[in-house]
């Protein structure tokens, strides 16, 4: 479709049902619920229909970071062998992004390792708040450390904002518009604010070759990086380089957000190098993405880094 370059969609996700069922039945309620748990004909059929090769897996919320520790290590473990297997079912058109037990940081150190390793995966992904710790506290940077000896990326996905920011911040439209939580604004400020507070932690600076992917065109950092690179480098602050860290060590997805001007936006901060298309299947439908990539006024060589090459270069696909 794309100049034979293959099209990768990147943040596609599913449900293991033995995981949503670890959860109160109103956390994994879902009107696509089938198709989250479905990772067979179904998916294949609407990735062929918009011309759509590789979907990188992952589970969607509610994920990892919800469990008990007591049962996070072993159910997880279990639910990535299999993922794996579904991979192995289909391997030219389907590869995997690990779900990690950061319930236990020391255990999920080890079990990305053992995906990377055993089942072939291509990074990790981690869905927002672990019981209310954000990914930059320091029990976690084990993580980042097997992640960067690997040569993996990390993708941080978004989640519920914590409890006492919801109620203070969005309980009094939640009933009227409860996506005000989640994708209309919720996911983007608790996921946006995960990235800033893992630059000022300097775990980047820590690990230097780590790799971290943002959905959804960057949570808008890339539209606030002047500002923020600014307001960090006035009198009274420590020294950091925010722009050039987000620029060296963050890569961005067209996940749930087909908007030209953003796209534009983010090219001229990031360079497109750093970009890769995604969907958010199947909270998105795969024909709107690649409708949209086909209308986009890209150079061939841009277009064809946008729809797979960046992805296959990072991910080793």
């Amino acid at each position: 479709m794309f100049d034979n370059t293959r099209v990768i969609a990147i943040e596609e996700h599913y449900w293991d049902p033995e995981m949503a069922g670890a959860f109160p039945a109103g956390e994994n309620k879902s009107p696509i619920s089938d198709l989250l748990t479905e990772i067979g004909d179904i998916r294949l059929r609407a990735m062929d229909e918009a011309g759509i090769d590789v979907q990188v897996l992952s589970h969607g919320a509610p994920a990892a970071q919800k469990l008990s520790p007591d049962i996070a290590v072993d159910l997880t473990q279990r639910v990535n062998d299999r993922l794996a297997e579904a991979c192995a079912r289909h391997p030219d058109r389907f590869a995997a992004f690990a779900a990690l037990p950061t319930p236990v940081p020391d255990q999920a150190a080890r079990e990305l390792e053992r995906c990377i390793k055993d089942l072939k995966f291509k990074g990790a992904m981690i869905h927002g708040l672990t019981n209310g710790l954000f990914i930059d506290d320091k029990r976690f940077w084990p993580i980042f450390e097997v992640a960067e000896k690997l040569d993996v990326p990390i993708y941080l996905h978004p989640s519920v904002p914590h409890a006492e920011v919801t109620r203070h911040y969005y309980d009094d439209y939640a009933r009227d518009f409860p996506t005000v939580i989640r994708p209309a604004w919720g996911f983007t400020v608790e996921t946006a604010t995960a990235a800033i507070r893992l630059i000022l932690s300097r775990a980047l600076e820590r690990y230097p070759r780590l790799q971290i992917i943002l959905g959804h065109l960057g949570e808008t950092l890339p539209f606030l990086l002047w500002r923020i690179d600014q307001a960090l480098s006035r009198p009274g602050q420590q020294s950091l380089s925010f722009r050039k860290q987000f620029c060296e060590h963050f890569h961005i997805t067209t996940s749930g957000n087909f908007s030209t001007p953003a796209l534009i936006c983010s090219m001229l901060e990031l360079g497109i190098d750093r970009i890769m298309f995604a969907v958010d299947y199947p909270y998105v439908v795969n024909q709107d993405g690649t409708d949209w990539i086909k209308q986009l006024q890209l150079s061939p060589d841009d277009k064809r880094k946008l729809v797979g090459d960046n992805a296959a270069r990072l991910l080793k696909l």
